[in-house]
């Protein structure tokens, strides 16, 4: 166990020192960019992965705020590589962008919509198409969906994972529900813990707290369905053994979720969907974990049925929590093949070729 251990560390250590990059998708007309762009004034990263250039583009955008997912989610989606385009981008703040934190005055939600927009913008005229597909989880929820519904020309359609709507009430229910869950496995400790920080707004230090509480609903099941870690465990897997970071984004990756939360929650916190958002555009589809309690989604089914759009369909995922696009990945990437490719339509634009990368 000891030489195994061993073993792991050094591979660690050895991908520490290595300049970032990303495995090799193969074929004529395949890309595999690991790239440094600026948006809005910032430098960012993006990710760029598909088997064929001319595929219909998907940009996923990251939950937190600040919780990077560039590597994690290349793992979840290599399958749908073969399909699309696909996008994931290390949001100001997070990651491997985590040095855009400085401009604390750009970080703030309408600044992270203009990012999105001009980030899309970009892409379309690399790979010379005029819509993508646009998907957003958690905290990236409430961005896609802003943007979403201020640019539907932008986007063939837009998804949501584990969809935020309305911040406030959703913390409520969380709280409450991880109360429930101590009571009745008789967890005086964490009935303790949650007792003494009371319902939200939290009393005394909301950061701390609110970091206590979704240690809990993890714990419970909440964020991962039948997992006491939560979403731990995949992230750092995905996290040390990662060929797009390096040593210092592995720190930068938690001191942008803690630096990011900081920031921009207490404006999450006023996030209200229902009233900001009542129409997109452009057909939208919700994948949610039947058993979400970070987002409840419970919440999510109201603003899926109150939400006006050209067409509209919810997919629930029985066995997940928050994260249906980890817990059941294969179901989710035959969602995204089965139901969302045929809202792109026949390609646009002309044909792409190698060299045009």
């Amino acid at each position: 166990m000891a030489a195994a251990a061993a073993g792991v560390g050094g591979l660690i250590a050895a991908r520490a020192l290595l300049p970032p990059g990303t495995p090799a998708v193969h074929g004529p007309r395949a890309v595999s960019v690991l790239e440094k762009v600026r948006l809005g004034g910032a430098e960012q990263w993006v990710l760029q992965r598909s088997a064929d250039i001319g595929n219909p583009l998907v940009l996923f955008l990251h939950g937190g705020p600040g919780t990077s997912q560039l590597t994690a989610n290349r793992r979840n989606t290599r399958s749908l590589e073969k399909s699309f385009t696909v996008v994931n981008w290390d949001q100001r703040g997070a990651g491997k962008s985590y040095r855009a934190i400085r401009d604390t005055e750009r970080m703030t939600i309408e600044q992270f919509v203009h990012d999105t927009r001009d980030l899309t913008m970009r892409l379309l005229d690399r790979y010379a198409q005029q819509r993508l597909v646009l998907v957003g989880h958690s905290w990236g929820s409430v961005i896609g969906a802003m943007a979403a519904a201020a640019h539907p020309e932008l986007y063939h359609c837009y998804v949501g994972i584990g969809q935020l709507a309305r911040m406030a009430e959703g913390e409520e229910l969380s709280y409450r529900w991880a109360l429930q869950q101590a009571r009745e496995r008789r967890d005086d400790k964490a009935i303790g813990v949650l007792a003494a920080m009371g319902p939200p707004p939290y009393r005394g230090d909301w950061q701390k707290a609110t970091v206590r509480q979704r240690a809990l609903l993890a714990q419970f099941g909440g964020e991962v369905h039948d997992s006491r870690r939560g979403a731990l465990g995949p992230v750092l897997s995905a996290l040390l053994f990662s060929r797009e970071y390096t040593y210092l984004d592995r720190v930068n990756y938690f001191r942008g979720i803690f630096g990011s939360m900081r920031l921009l929650w207490p404006e999450l916190m006023e996030v209200n969907l229902f009233e900001t958002v009542p129409e997109i555009g452009v057909p939208v589809v919700l994948a949610e974990g039947r058993h979400d309690m970070e987002c409840p989604s419970e919440i999510a089914e109201r603003y899926f049925c109150a939400l006006r759009a050209p067409s509209k369909e919810l997919v629930w995922f029985e066995r997940s929590a928050h994260l249906p696009n980890t817990e059941e990945r294969e179901e989710f990437n035959r969602m995204m093949v089965e139901i969302v490719l045929p809202l792109t339509g026949p390609r646009e634009g002309r044909p792409l070729e190698p060299g045009d990368r």
